[in-house]
């Protein structure tokens, strides 16, 4: 009885209904304006100076690099048109030493490292655009400059915050002789959208939801009110990157329960990126096993018993979550494995019953993650007005490019997340829009980008 009563409040707890996301997304769209009028809003809603939309027929040699985590990435990268490419990539460990040390150093290691790749794969007497992915906090001022504001992912470089890291790494190259020029920065939301729009020009957003989420889609320049020199443009709109992951921290209107509020005050950015730790798969599984704890203290859920795996935070992953959803065996042994060999509860002690539970706590948190991206998503669809075609046919043609292993490996993720928008506008979305995964947007995306960027600067 009592863990028939715990299943109903935890379905309860998670749910979000259809008025509830209704009232998100008209928060949402309100916080869009926001960030499109003045700086210094939650969602910030960032111009990425990435003007126009590439049509899939360019050509041409270009280089991408990624820099953002225990590997650098560099990427060859020929546009063949008819949106098919050749890619050609190489990956470099970046030492501890080098995230810790001083900003030169890190970028002479990134120039010895692009010569090397460009000795074995490249053309050394001809000039390459580059596209630069670069994962840390910046603020854009160009499509091709900005200053570092902070670092992340356990880089501490001296001598880089407050400065552009594109003149840095400029000037690494121009140290050792590279006919390299860094035309574009990029973020990897705006090179998903871009990485999937040379395949498929008719894509409206890029979208990340695997550790982290994020979203970037087109904007009408004219809506951008805030002060931003974008200079002359390729075309009237721009890629905005949304930063979404922001929204709320002002806790208004999100759903948050007991073992979010637990998470977010142990985690090491309190109160920040609140819409981002509901969503992304970084904060899922931390979630659930606060929700675990809860009911064992309650001698609810696995006769009071837990481990001490179970009992460090972080240790229970999303991807176990994954396991544990797509377990449709009678006994659940799946899950029991898991529970029992993963996370050392005593051998034979989880019941039917326990397992049961379990799973509804992952399905109830996986399903309210894909609920609220579904809200955030239709925000921009409510935004740009595009939850109707422009002639007023439900055309189908609202296509977005997903990457992260959320969408990809997570069960149902999809399905939810399109239920929630056929709940918000209608049977019509089935139709209307189109969720596609997108890979490798650090080096086709970025590369695309490098091209605009140099079409731009020829122009």
């Amino acid at each position: 009885m009592e863990q028939c009563q715990a299943l109903e409040q935890i379905q309860t707890e998670f749910q979000v209904n259809t008025d509830h996301m209704h009232a998100i997304v008209k928060q949402f769209v309100q916080e869009m304006n926001k960030g499109l009028d003045h700086h210094g809003a939650t969602v910030a809603m960032i111009p990425s100076f990435v003007s126009g939309r590439p049509t899939g027929q360019e050509k041409g040699q270009y280089l991408a690099l990624d820099l953002g985590g225990t590997n650098l990435r560099v990427c060859q990268v020929a546009l063949l048109g008819d949106g098919q490419y050749t890619l050609h990539q190489q990956k470099y460990v970046v030492s501890d030493q080098l995230k810790l040390g001083d900003m030169r150093h890190l970028c002479d290691f990134i120039a010895d490292c692009v010569d090397d790749f460009i000795s074995e794969h490249g053309d050394q007497h001809t000039t390459l655009d580059l596209g630069f992915t670069f994962s840390f906090p910046i603020l854009q001022t160009s499509i091709n400059s900005g200053e570092l504001k902070q670092w992340t992912k356990g880089f501490a470089c001296a001598n880089a915050v407050g400065k552009d890291p594109a003149v840095l790494l400029q000037d690494a190259f121009h140290r050792k002789n590279l006919q390299v020029n860094i035309a574009a920065i990029v973020n990897d939301t705006v090179g998903t959208l871009m990485a999937h729009a040379y395949r498929h020009p008719e894509t409206t957003m890029g979208v990340i939801l695997g550790t982290g989420s994020n979203t970037c889609y087109y904007e009408d320049i004219s809506q951008i009110k805030k002060d931003f020199n974008h200079g002359k443009t390729l075309s009237d709109e721009m890629v905005v990157n949304m930063e979404w992951g922001a929204f709320d921290c002002e806790r208004r209107i999100l759903p948050l329960t007991m073992y979010d509020n637990k998470m977010n005050r142990e985690s090491v950015n309190v109160n920040e990126q609140l819409f981002e730790k509901m969503i992304s798969g970084m904060y899922l599984g931390e979630i659930a096993r606060n929700c675990m704890l809860y009911w064992i203290d309650r001698l609810v859920l696995f006769g009071g018993r837990s481990s001490p795996e179970l009992n460090t935070q972080w240790r229970f992953e999303t991807a176990y979550m994954s396991t544990i959803q797509a377990d449709h065996s009678k006994d659940l042994a799946a899950t029991k494995h898991v529970l029992e060999d993963i996370m050392d509860l005593p051998a034979g002690s989880t019941t039917l019953a326990d397992r049961q539970l379990v799973q509804v706590i992952c399905q109830s948190v996986g399903r309210r993650s894909a609920r609220l991206a579904a809200c955030g998503l239709a925000g921009i669809l409510s935004h740009k007005n595009l939850v109707v075609g422009d002639n007023g046919q439900d055309d189908g043609s609202c296509l977005i490019a997903i990457d992260g292993s959320l969408f990809e490996f997570y069960p149902d993720f999809e399905k939810n997340m399109t239920e929630a928008l056929v709940e918000l506008f209608g049977e019509k979305m089935r139709s209307r829009v189109r969720f596609e995964l997108s890979r490798d947007g650090s080096g086709l995306g970025a590369s695309v980008i490098a091209m605009m960027a140099s079409k731009l600067a020829s122009q």
